[in-house]
């Protein structure tokens, strides 16, 4: 459970018995059954965490609704945009283990978050994060209903795949962008879980691959 749970939770339970107090006992369940819902929507639950080389783990919980080629600063990126409705669990996820690099935050709109132009135009968090000389950089979007986005880490941080870095408050958008030669594992309109659905193999690096043929070759004289 994330602390804001509890908080919202709290701040609700005690509207209610206020509420039931001074007027009917009946009108204190609207608060409680918000406090309810909080509880619920703050959820955090374990997740078994792939350990496969290369493996680019989905950052959100959601629905995949678009798989692209997009050009972004210059460079030719595979995107993947993940949408999270106030269902979903909305706590973060790192993709990949790596240093992060760069976080920047934009301000703008809150256009409705399976809108394409959401990805350009609206609020969001860009993370930059670096593995065996690539980089892969993931965006928390915020959508209509999203007014607040967190994420704890800091550059120069080291984060492990799978590991929680954020989350998005209510209804919003996660975008992952990645090396064009990754090899795909989902499609759109699939249900990913955050931190243990794969969605690519990242490519082997030609200098890291070289390395390690070296270093079983001389393993095996």
């Amino acid at each position: 459970m994330v602390r804001d749970g509890f908080i919202y939770a709290l701040g609700l339970v005690t509207v209610g018995v206020l509420v039931g107090c001074l007027t009917a006992p009946s009108w204190a369940l609207i608060p409680l059954a918000l406090a309810l819902f909080f509880l619920w929507f703050f959820r955090d639950p374990e997740r078994q965490i792939p350990q496969t080389r290369g493996a680019l783990v989905s950052p959100a919980d959601g629905k995949v609704t678009a798989v692209c080629v997009v050009n972004e600063g210059g460079e030719t990126r595979s995107r993947v945009s993940i949408f999270l409705s106030v269902f979903d669990v909305h706590v973060n996820r790192s993709p990949i283990a790596g240093v992060v690099r760069e976080i920047r935050y934009q301000r703008g709109k809150f256009l409705n978050a399976m809108n394409q132009a959401s990805a350009e135009q609206n609020e969001q968090n860009i993370v930059t994060v670096e593995v065996d000389g690539q980089t892969v950089v993931f965006k928390q979007i915020a959508g209509l209903l999203a007014r607040r986005i967190v994420f704890h880490p800091k550059m120069g941080d080291r984060v492990e795949r799978g590991q929680r870095v954020g989350l998005i408050k209510f209804g919003s958008r996660v975008d992952i962008l990645f090396h064009p030669d990754a090899t795909l594992r989902i499609k759109a309109g699939d249900r990913v879980q955050g931190g243990s659905t794969i969605l690519a193999y990242l490519p082997e690096q030609p200098e890291l691959a070289t390395a390690g043929q070296r270093f079983v070759a001389e393993r095996t004289r």
